[in-house]
C-alpha cells in the first residue's frame, strides 16, 4: 500500500514500546530505537515505520519529507493543564518574591480569586483568543495532546463558559484537548459556612457537562483548606455514576489520603503528589492510577519536588505534566518541565520520554491511539533540532523542536505556525 507521506532520513527515532498497560519498573527505562529510519503515513495514521528509506511505500501521489538526520519522537502529551483561563497575575509576582504569604495575597484579592474574577468577567471571544495563543505555544514546543481543566469559574455559568470555549478550541485547533470539569477547584467565600450547598451545585453542573459533552473527566482539589477526603469522595462518586473518568489534585501540601481515594475509586490519575505518603505510593503501585507529577509547579513555588525516584522504584506508573496555569505554573514550555524532571527528579531520558508520552496518554485513557509511534496509531510526531533525546534534556530552557506533524500533517515548520484551521 502506498502512503500519503513518507518521512525519510530520520537519524534516531525514539518511541515507547507497544503496551496495553501503563509503563512501570524496569520498562520505564526502555524504549524502541530505530536508526536511519522512516515513518509512512496513510489517512492520518502510521502505516509503517522502521529502519531504511521506506521507498516501498512511495507512490506517484506520496509526499516525502527529509528529516535531515534529526531526532524524532511521538508528539508530547501534556496531561494536566488549565489552559483555558483569562488574564495573568504578574502584579503579584513581586510580592511573592518579597516573601508575602499566599494567604495574604489571597486576602488582598489576588491568587486564584483574581483569576476567577478575570475569567468570570471575560467574554467567550476574549477567553478563546488568549487560550488559543497558549495552545499555539504548546504546539510549537512539541505538544500534540493536552488535558484542559476548568476551575477558574467556581460558578456554573463560568465553568460551563470555560468548557464550551475549550470544546470550540478542540474543534478548531490542531492540538487535541481532553476536557476535565474541575468545578471544585476552591471554595468560594460565599459558601464558607455552607460547603455542602456548593458541592451539590458542582454535582448539578455535571449533568449539563455530560449533556453537552464538554468533558471526559471530573477532578477535585483534595487539600487542607480546600476539600477533604470525604468531600472529594462525594464529588468523585457522583461523577462516576454519571460516566465520567476521575482525577484528583492530591498530596500537594499535606497528605490527607486523596491519593489512596483515587486508587480505591479507579481514578485515571492522582496529580501533584509532592508529599505523597508511603501508603499512597503503595496504593499507586498496586493500581493502574497514574501518578501525574508536575515539577514546573515545584520550581515556580520553590517548594518540594514529588519523590519521583521513590515512586518509580516502588513500581508506580508515573507521568509528567506542566500544570500550565496563571498562578503556580505560568509557562507553556513543556520541554522545560522535562528538563526539570531530569535535573530535580533524577529521571533518565528514557523514563522521561515514557512519562511524557505513553503514561501521560494512559492518564487520559487515550493510550490506544497516542503516545507511541506504532502502526495504526495517530501520526503525531516531533522533529527536533537535535541528534538525540538526552541533548534535549541537557540543553535546557530552549525550544529544540523544528517541525511538528499532527495526524500526518505538517503544522509547525522551523518553529513557525503553518496551520490555519483544524486538520
Amino acid at each position: 500500500m502506498h502512503a500519503d507521506l513518507v518521512v525519510q532520513n530520520i537519524g534516531v527515532l525514539w518511541t515507547p514500546k507497544a503496551t496495553n498497560k501503563p509503563v512501570r519498573l524496569q520498562a520505564m527505562d526502555e524504549i524502541e530505537e530505530y536508526k536511519n529510519a522512516f515513518i509512512a503515513v496513510k489517512d492520518g495514521k502510521i502505516l509503517a515505520l522502521g529502519e531504511g528509506d521506506g521507498k516501498r511505500y512511495i507512490g506517484e501521489a506520496t509526499k516525502t519529507y527529509d528529516a535531515e538526520g534529526k531526532l524524532v519522537t511521538p508528539g508530547l502529551v501534556d496531561s494536566h493543564t488549565h489552559v483555558v483561563h483569562y488574564g495573568s497575575r504578574e502584579y503579584e509576582f513581586e510580592k511573592k518574591m518579597r516573601g508575602v504569604p499566599y494567604l495574604k495575597i489571597l486576602e488582598d484579592g489576588g491568587g486564584i480569586l483574581a483569576s476567577v474574577r478575570m475569567t468570570q468577567e471575560a467574554s467567550e471571544e476574549a477567553l478563546y483568543a488568549q487560550s488559543k495563543q497558549s495552545l499555539d505555544r504548546m504546539l510549537r514546543y512539541g505538544v500534540t495532546t493536552v488535558e484542559g481543566k476548568s476551575g477558574y469559574g467556581l460558578d456554573a455559568e463560568t465553568e460551563l463558559k470555560q468548557l464550551r470555549v475549550q470544546k470550540r478550541l478542540n474543534e478548531d485547533h490542531p492540538v487535541d484537548i481532553v476536557g476535565t470539569y474541575l468545578g471544585a477547584h476552591a471554595l468560594p467565600k460565599a459558601y464558607k459556612d455552607n460547603r455542602k450547598t456548593f458541592l451539590d451545585s458542582v454535582v448539578d453542573t455535571m449533568d449539563v457537562v455530560k449533556q453537552e459533552n464538554l468533558a471526559e473527566f471530573v477532578d477535585i482539589f483534595c487539600e487542607k483548606g480546600v476539600f477533604n477526603v470525604e468531600e472529594s469522595c462525594y464529588i468523585l462518586e457522583e461523577a462516576k455514576k454519571r460516566g465520567f473518568g476521575l482525577k484528583i489534585h492530591s498530596d500537594e501540601i499535606e497528605a490527607l489520603g486523596g491519593t489512596e481515594l483515587a486508587c480505591e475509586l479507579g481514578a485515571a490519575s492522582a496529580d501533584h503528589l509532592m508529599v505523597v505518603s508511603e501508603t499512597g505510593i503503595k496504593a499507586l503501585a498496586e493500581s493502574d492510577t497514574i501518578a501525574n507529577v508536575l515539577p514546573s509547579t515545584s520550581f515556580n513555588l520553590q517548594s518540594a519536588y514529588a519523590p519521583a525516584r521513590k515512586m518509580l522504584e516502588n513500581g508506580v506508573a508515573l507521568a509528567l505534566s506542566s500544570d500550565y496555569n496563571p498562578g503556580s505554573s505560568p509557562s507553556e514550555n513543556f520541554q522545560f518541565t522535562l528538563n526539570l524532571a531530569a535535573i530535580h527528579l533524577k529521571m533518565s531520558p528514557k523514563e522521561i520520554l515514557n512519562a511524557a508520552t505513553v503514561n501521560a496518554a494512559h492518564s487520559l485513557k487515550k493510550a490506544d491511539k497516542i503516545g507511541i509511534l506504532k502502526e495504526g496509531y495517530n501520526a503525531d510526531f516531533v522533529i527536533y533540532e537535535a541528534e538525540n533525546f538526552p541533548y534535549v534534556l541537557y540543553h535546557f530552557a530552549v525550544n529544540h523542536v523544528k517541525d511538528v506533524f499532527k495526524n500526518g500533517v505538517l503544522v509547525v515548520s522551523n518553529q513557525n505556525k503553518v496551520w490555519e484551521e483544524r486538520i
